[in-house]
């Protein structure tokens, strides 16, 4: 596991603010956490 993506712990955390879960109104997320981790890398390489 590389330094730079979210551990369990962290993600534990993180999923019940989320939206897209099961039981809310509207299509469910595919991936919640990659999602994040895409925007984790963005801000750490400054992607624009």
């Amino acid at each position: 596991m590389t330094r730079y993506i979210l551990t369990d712990a962290q993600w534990a955390k993180i999923e019940p603010l989320c939206q897209g879960k099961v039981g809310d109104a509207g299509r469910t997320a595919v991936d919640n956490r990659l999602f994040i981790e895409a925007i984790l890398w963005i801000i750490r390489t400054g992607s624009p």
